[in-house]
């Protein structure tokens, strides 16, 4: 039971510091703090204008790469301190250390896809909206 808690509770928050660049415009602006135009200016400081991502969309992948090798560390500190035989702390640790990066780079990758549709679905077109909006004015 502690194996799947601390997979749950490192893989959630790698993947979300991972994609904060996309989940948070996209929470903001489902809560109505935010418009279309900023939300797009938002997730525009992780990415450069051809679509690829910038110096600060590297940053937080990597803060989240760093959750995850502190969760496998923590893990393996909790494990050495356990009862179970050497082998089986062995194949905890490789067990918890796939279970982690699968299920980080599961939500990570679902995250991000559901961002970029809900995006192009709601965002984008709210942005052209108050854009045009605002040129109207």
């Amino acid at each position: 039971m502690n194996l799947i808690k601390n997979i749950f509770k490192y893989g959630i928050a790698s993947a979300f510091a991972a994609i904060v660049c996309c989940v948070a415009p996209m929470i903001l602006f489902q809560l109505s703090v935010i418009g279309g135009i900023y939300a797009i200016s938002f997730a525009d400081f992780f990415y450069k204008s051809d679509g690829s991502l910038g110096l600060f969309g590297w940053i937080i992948r990597i803060i989240g790469l760093l959750i995850v090798f502190y969760g496998i560390y923590r893990f393996n500190i909790k494990e050495n301190c356990s009862l179970n035989s050497d082998n089986q702390k062995r194949i905890n640790k490789i067990l918890f250390s796939f279970l982690l990066i699968i299920f980080s780079l599961t939500l990570f990758l679902s995250l991000e896809k559901l961002s970029s549709i809900y995006f192009d679905e709601y965002i984008v077109p709210a942005q052209k909206k108050e854009y045009q909006e605002k040129l109207t004015e």
